[in-house]
């Protein structure tokens, strides 16, 4: 990485770059550790399950393997992306904890006990329980989080389709397997534009920097 980062009339050194990007992985810890205590306490109060339209009309298929596998390999892809793209690395942090916040905010207000046609879980899967609560449903966050992506990298058009593409991808996987009610994953689009939005005014730079 060069010295000086110029964009568009700033200059960044790599003291602030790398400040930038610890600040990042700060708020990326404490998002999730925001994360923790909202599904764990989702997961204590937990109500009933609920009738759904789609769900109610979909046979409800094991597909534990895509869902958790699936999601590790596009943590892995967005890892690599960033490594290729270093200038990606603060923004993508940051609004990954605003995703993380926001949605552990909507998970204590909602916290809806799965399909009672969901397939339990086998024992090899439980990884999971590691990331996932019980009662975290509302807002899906295999839906979204490849759908900010896509909005992170807009101006890339490959990138943008990919990262579309495997939004609506685990929206159908989720679906498929009961693992989240329909507006859970419908929902999702709209409020994952709307924390693009916000972590974009929020770290201006920072995502000048990213398109620079």
């Amino acid at each position: 990485m060069d010295k000086k980062i110029v964009i568009l009339g700033r200059k960044w050194s790599k003291r602030q770059f790398f400040i930038s990007a610890l600040w990042g992985i700060g708020l990326l810890a404490l998002s999730l550790f925001i994360n923790y205590i909202a599904g764990t306490y989702a997961s204590n109060h937990i109500s009933n399950p609920v009738n759904d339209i789609i769900l109610d009309n979909l046979p409800a298929k094991d597909v534990y393997g895509v869902f958790i596998y699936g999601l590790v390999a596009f943590f892995i892809f967005l890892a690599v992306l960033c490594a290729f793209l270093p200038r990606s690395i603060p923004f993508v942090l940051k609004s990954l904890s605003i995703f993380i916040v926001v949605r552990s905010f909507f998970i204590i207000l909602t916290h809806t006990a799965p399909s009672i046609h969901q397939i339990p879980m086998d024992v090899e899967y439980r990884i999971a329980n590691f990331f996932t609560f019980t009662g975290d449903l509302f807002f899906s966050a295999h839906t979204g989080l490849p759908f900010l992506m896509a909005q992170v990298f807009w101006k890339k058009a490959w990138l943008r389709n990919i990262f579309i593409t495997a939004s609506i991808f685990f929206g159908f996987i989720v679906l498929l397997g009961h693992l989240h009610y329909s507006i859970d994953v419908f929902s999702a689009f709209f409020i994952t534009y709307g924390i693009f939005r916000i972590s974009k005014w929020i770290f201006e730079k920072d995502y000048e920097l990213l398109n620079s």
